[in-house]
This record gives structure tokens, C-alpha cells and sequence, in this order.
């Protein structure tokens, strides 16, 4: 693998210093090894560490022959799942697919849509309506089975599909990924016969995308999942701990961003410039706004996508509270090559553009607001991807990752728990009456 992405701190040296930042490079060295020695807070959540190097060929394999299973099957494949259950296989699957491929009649992959990432009536409704004359199948992806969100989705997709197909059929369209051992998933796939993949036990749902979790949709999508493993694993190699700090990218994005964060920069924007990263954009908040905002501290993570949001939120970020710092996404080669035509009249003004690459546009705009808004106090943080493809993308997947657990030991928080996330749902519980919920019920009445 010849080429890699690229960490540019450059535009951010009028903001903090070079000497700033390589002044905490022994301690980003240090919760490196943390991690490695696997003696930090979240240990037993550490599976996704050394992930990448040890899936195995005979792993991917199976996991590929189940996804040419549905493939053959299903015209519509539904992912059930919410959070890291399924934003990092949509990340990746919309990164890497045609924009306009639930338009296209002689598609070569089957539709892969979404449900349980939300509670929407309608949105079920609706979907439902899209499947009745299709032929689908499931995917259900969560450890416990009992998630309140993918839990309703499933049970009223399974109920369709048993309708469509017939029971015994449907056994062979529906895929669990959940707990190895227990949980109402686990139980229904034994007694149902379903094929199933194991979430591991150590490895939590925000960090999960090169497992099961995210490379039975993505290889069903029709994304070589091999390739993806192997960009992740290059990336975990080129970021351990024994690379030289000037050479490991995941520890200076750990230390720029925290040292940011020391000088009161306490948002970090996402922006990229390639619409196909909006989901991608999407799985990083996640990834990092679960893993840091804890203990009343940790950066707030938001997301732009440029030059569409410069007409909305431009504003704000060129001009407003002076508290945020951006990590661009600069993708250096588009797949395909569009020219500016010449035209006659040119009311628009745009000949001077004529026979230019509308990338090169999208560079210029790049560019141009960068030194804008670093002019208007906003520090840049530059992440280059020489293309988007499974190698590139699994080296973005892992290089996050791990520069999120350094991050996490630095700012003093356990990156890999998340306990805020119980309160609405302890909330929800109480107002539904759920059964063992009684006590709190009457309690949250009293409140109301």
C-alpha cells in the first residue's frame, strides 16, 4: 500500500506552537502504551485494538458468503441497528457507492436501507410501503436484542417478512449480529435457526465497524471488505506505539486537538468537501463525542458539509464565539473527471472557468476558506485522503479510532464507557410503564 492519508497541523501553528505540540508527545507516547499494555481505564474494552492485523481470511470469507447469500436473494437488504450498531457501515457503504444508486433499474447490488436508528412512525410506515412489492431481507444487528429502537423495527420487519416470504423462508433472509452467549437476540437466532455473528465481548459498539457489525452490510453493498480490513490493519501498524511521534499521525491529532482544547477551543467541526463523507462525518461524532464528553469535560463534536453549509453556518464560523476549530476532510482525487463547458452568451460569468475540472473549483473553495477562517480565528486541521476506496477508508476508520483512545488517556476520561446514555432511556422506560419499571412510573407521573 503505496500511499496513506495525510495529518497537516500547519494552519493551526498561529494558534497553539510546534514547540506546544511537541511538548506533549512523550504523554501522547505514553497513553499509547497505555493502550497496548491494556492497563488504562476501559481495558476490557480494548478488542478493537489489534482488530485489523488478526481477522483472519477464513473470517472475511464467511462473512462474504453470507452476504452473497442475501445478495442473491434480496432486491432490498434492511440493516437494523442504531448508533455504532450501524452508522460505521453506512459510512462506509456511502462513501464508497454511487450517489444515485437507489435510482439506477439495472443495479448490480441490492438497496440497503436502515430502520431501528430512529422512532419514526411514519419513517416505518413508509418504509414498509417502499418493501411490499420487494424482495428483502434483514439484518439485525444489537448485543442485547432489547434496544427499545432496533427491537421495535425488527419485530415489525420480521413480522413482514414472515407475511411475504413465509416463515421457514425467512429464516434464510435474516442475519443476527449480537452477544456471543446470551441476550433475546442471541436466543431468538438459536431457536430460529438464523445465521449468526458475534459481536465481541470487548469491543464496544463505536468502535465496531470492522467487525461483523459493519462487514456483513458493507460486503452485502457490494464493497470489498478484504481491501477495507487491510487499510485499517496498515494504519495499525503505521500508528503503534513504537512509530516515531514526527511519523505517528494518530498521536498528533490527539495532541493538536487537545491543546486546542487547553486554549479554549471547545468545538470541533468536522468539514468535509465530498458529499459522500456526510455519514462518515456522522459515525465520528459518535465515535468521539461518546468517548470524550464525560466527567463535564470533552470537546463537542459537530459537523459541516462544505462548500453546502458556507451558505448556511458560514456565517457563524467565520464570525462567532471564537471556540471552535475545524478538521477538514480533503479528498486529493475524485473518481471521475468533469469539465467547466464553454458557453456562447456567458451570463453566468463562468468562461474563465472553461475546460477547468470541477474539482479544481472544489479545491479553490477548499482552500479559499480555509485561510478565511483561520484569518477569522479558527484553527484548521488538515486530513488529506488520496482517494476514496476501501483502503483509504479502512486507514480513516483505524487512525480515528486509535487517536481517540490516545485522546480519551490524555484529557483523563475512560474513552470505551458511556454511562450518560442509560439516563433517557431509564426516563422512557418509566413513562412507558414498562414492566419492573412501576416504582419509577408513579414517581415520573408526580414530576409531570
Amino acid at each position: 500500500m503505496g500511499k496513506t492519508i495525510k495529518l497537516e497541523v500547519n494552519k493551526v501553528l498561529s494558534f497553539i506552537s510546534q514547540q506546544e505540540i511537541d511538548s506533549k508527545a512523550s504523554i501522547a507516547k505514553k497513553c499509547n502504551e497505555t493502550l497496548h499494555k491494556g492497563d488504562g481505564k476501559g481495558n476490557d474494552f480494548l478488542g478493537w485494538l489489534n482488530l485489523p492485523s488478526s481477522i483472519t481470511e477464513a473470517h472475511l470469507n464467511d462473512i462474504q458468503a453470507t452476504a452473497n447469500s442475501l445478495r442473491s436473494k434480496c432486491e432490498v437488504v434492511v440493516v437494523v441497528g442504531i448508533g455504532g450498531s450501524y452508522l460505521g457501515a453506512r459510512a462506509v457503504i456511502e462513501s464508497l457507492s454511487n450517489s444515485f444508486d437507489l435510482l439506477q433499474k439495472d443495479r448490480k447490488n441490492p438497496v440497503i436501507v436502515y430502520a431501528g436508528q430512529n422512532i419514526g412512525e411514519d419513517y416505518l410506515y413508509e418504509l414498509l410501503d417502499y418493501l411490499k412489492d420487494k424482495s428483502f431481507g434483514i439484518i439485525n444487528i444489537s448485543k442485547s436484542g432489547t434496544t427499545t429502537e432496533p427491537a421495535l423495527a425488527f419485530r415489525i420487519l420480521k413480522s413482514e417478512l414472515e407475511k411475504s416470504v413465509g416463515k421457514e423462508e425467512s429464516k434464510s433472509r435474516i442475519v443476527a449480529v449480537t452477544d456471543a452467549a446470551r441476550g433475546a437476540l442471541h436466543t431468538l437466532a438459536k431457536k430460529e435457526g438464523y445465521k449468526m455473528y458475534v459481536i465481541p465481548d470487548n469491543v464496544g459498539g463505536r468502535f465496531s465497524v470492522l467487525t461483523p457489525v459493519g462487514l456483513l452490510p458493507i460486503a452485502v453493498a457490494g464493497l470489498n471488505i478484504k481491501k477495507l480490513v487491510a487499510g485499517a490493519a496498515f494504519m495499525e501498524k503505521n500508528t503503534a506505539p513504537d512509530v516515531a511521534f514526527e511519523n505517528n499521525i494518530a498521536e498528533q491529532y490527539a495532541v493538536t486537538r487537545n491543546e486546542l482544547y487547553g486554549k479554549g477551543k471547545k468545538i470541533e467541526i468536522l468539514a468535509n468537501y465530498n458529499p459522500k463523507l456526510h455519514f462518515f462525518a456522522e459515525w465520528w461524532k459518535q465515535l468521539y463525542g461518546e468517548s470524550e464528553g464525560k466527567e463535564n469535560k470533552g470537546i463537542f463534536n459537530a459537523a459541516v458539509d462544505f462548500t453546502t453549509d458556507l451558505h448556511s453556518m458560514g456565517q457563524w464560523i467565520q464570525e462567532g464565539e471564537r471556540t471552535i476549530f475545524e478538521t477538514v476532510l480533503s479528498v486529493a482525487n475524485p473518481a471521475y473527471k468533469v469539465e467547466v463547458p464553454f458557453d456562447e452568451e456567458d451570463l453566468d460569468g463562468l468562461n474563465f472557468l472553461k475546460g477547468k475540472r470541477v474539482d479544481f473549483v472544489n479545491k479553490m473553495a477548499e482552500l479559499g476558506t480555509q485561510l478565511a477562517h483561520v484569518d477569522g480565528g479558527v484553527p484548521n486541521i488538515k486530513i488529506e485522503i488520496p482517494e476514496l476506496s476501501e483502503e483509504y477508508i479502512g486507514q480513516l476508520i483505524y487512525f480515528f479510532e486509535k487517536a481517540c483512545g490516545i485522546s480519551g488517556y490524555m484529557l483523563g476520561v475512560n474513552p470505551f464507557d458511556q454511562p450518560g446514555v442509560e439516563a433517557y432511556k431509564k426516563n422512557m422506560f418509566a413513562l412507558l410503564n414498562k414492566p419492573g419499571f412501576e416504582k419509577e412510573h408513579e414517581e415520573i407521573q408526580k414530576r409531570l
